[in-house]
This record gives C-alpha cells, structure tokens and sequence, in this order.
C-alpha cells in the first residue's frame, strides 16, 4: 500500500531536483506547442531549430530575401518601367491596364521621390516629370539632357510634319530620312561643318530619338513619328523655335547680301585700272 501512494504523484512525497526540472520542462513544451521528441538519451540525434526556416520560393509575400516591398510583382514591374523609360505607350495593353488600375498606388511611390507621373489618355502615354519648387528644397532625381542645335532642327521638322499629316487624319504618321536630311540641311552653314559631317550629325540626331521613343524606325531610312513629340515640343516651345529658326534664316541673308556688297566695289575698281593699262 506505502509503495502504490508514492507511485501515484501529486500525492506523493517532495519530488527530486531532477524530478522538477523535467516538470517544467514539460509544462514549457505544452504551453509553445513543441512536439515531443524522441528519446535524446537513447541516441545522439540532434534537436530541430526553435523556427523551421522556409524557403524563398516558398514564401509567397518575399520576392527576394528580406525583401518589403508591398506592391504585387506586376505593378512592381510597370514601377520600374515608368521610372526607367522615357514613357508607357497605351500600345502595350497589359502594361497600360495595370498602370491604370494602380496608379494611385505608383503615383505614392514616385511621390516619394519626388517625381510626378503624367498620364496622357488622349494620347495614349503616360511619363514622368521632376517635381521643382522655390519654397523647399527638392532632390534633384532627373537629370535634363538637352538637345543639340542639329537634333532641335530635326526635332522641330518632325513636329511640324506631325502636326501637319495629324491635322490631315493620319494617325501613324511616318517620313524619310531624305526629306529629314533636305530640309534640316537647308538650315546649317559651312560652320556645322562638311556636308557628309552634316549629314552623321542628322542621323546620329536620329538614332538618338529612336531611342527615345519619339520615333520608331520601321524600315531602313523610314521611321514613325510617334505623339511623344508633342510632349517634348509643346505648341508654344515649336513656335519660339519656328521664329528662331526665320531669325537665324535672315541672319544668314543679310550676311550673305553684306559679303556680296563688299566685293562688289573691289570688281568696280579694278575696271577702270584695266582700261588705263589697256590705253597705255
């Protein structure tokens, strides 16, 4: 009977230390849910980590290792699309849709960095701005890159033809390298160099747009005027450069009327001189 009352626990006497410690030691295990484990002292297998690592194709919230962010994969990528293009075309549909649906979510973004996304329906393009201001000071993210005087004048002659077919009905106007070439030309001197130096000029102007986006060559010496133009030549920036160019034009003319002015007496007085040797 003394054997089975202290066999039957809590009834039994003060237990050991080690009889303790393997209490808690259980009461701990049940209140964090850790399963039992085997025997430790039956073999030497080692204890599982306290958190089980997971791996990152298995984490759906992380696409990389720490990663924070919290905007889903694609609009991620459009995020990133609009800050490392020049523009989003509404041509690409998908991409379109999803800046559309979430753009109040890119817009906090770009915010953050001080830029503001433009998004142009009526011509299908969407792009980004600097935000400046006099009142603080803002961080200057975008650097201006500008244009040269050639790849203003080709900049200018494609507006214009953009203006003109798109006031005709053409929706995709298009042009040619050679009238690119005649028309831009017609507006350099013998300073901006030889004619086949004029001429890399025009086309090193144009591999530069292509880039840009503000043309698209579809074919060899063809190209698509895209209405990105517009954006970068507003109607009232085309007209100041519609006057400088008349300006430069007549510049030109009057100079070239004074240099034939002067040489025109120095032919008048040698005529007389001549027939004074001829008379003698």
């Amino acid at each position: 009977m003394t054997d089975e009352i202290a066999a039957s626990g809590p009834a039994a006497g003060p237990a050991s230390g080690s009889e303790r410690g393997n209490a808690g030691a259980d009461a701990t295990e049940q209140a964090f849910g850790i399963p039992e484990q085997a025997d430790d002292r039956a073999g030497d297998q080692t204890e599982a980590p306290f958190i089980v690592p997971v791996a990152m194709e298995d984490d759906p919230d992380e696409l990389f290792p720490g990663d924070r962010g919290t905007l889903d994969p694609e609009v991620r990528r459009v995020l990133v699309h609009v800050l490392q293009r020049r523009f989003l075309s509404a041509d690409n549909r998908a991409e379109w849709a999803l800046l559309l649906e979430h753009q109040q979510l890119i817009e906090s973004r770009m915010h953050d960095m001080y830029l503001r996304l433009v998004v142009d329906l009526g011509r299908g393009l969407a792009y980004k701005q600097q935000v400046r201001s006099d009142e603080f000071e803002v961080p200057i993210l975008l650097k201006d890159a500008p244009y040269n005087r050639t790849e203003t004048l080709v900049l200018v002659h494609l507006r214009t033809v953009f203006q003109r077919e798109s006031a005709a009905g053409e929706p995709a106007p298009r042009i040619d390298i050679e009238d690119i070439e005649q028309t831009v030309l017609s507006y350099l001197t013998d300073a901006d160099g030889s004619t086949a130096r004029q001429q890399k000029a025009i086309r090193a102007a144009l591999d530069r747009l292509d880039r840009e986006g503000v043309i698209d060559e579809e074919t060899l010496g063809r190209y698509r005027i895209s209405p990105l133009v517009e954006v970068v030549l507003s109607a009232e920036k085309l007209a100041e450069l519609r006057a400088w160019l008349r300006e430069q034009a007549a510049q030109q003319a009057s100079r070239a009327a004074t240099a034939e002015k002067q040489t025109a007496p120095d032919q008048t007085a040698q005529t007389p001189t001549a027939q004074k040797e001829a008379a003698l």
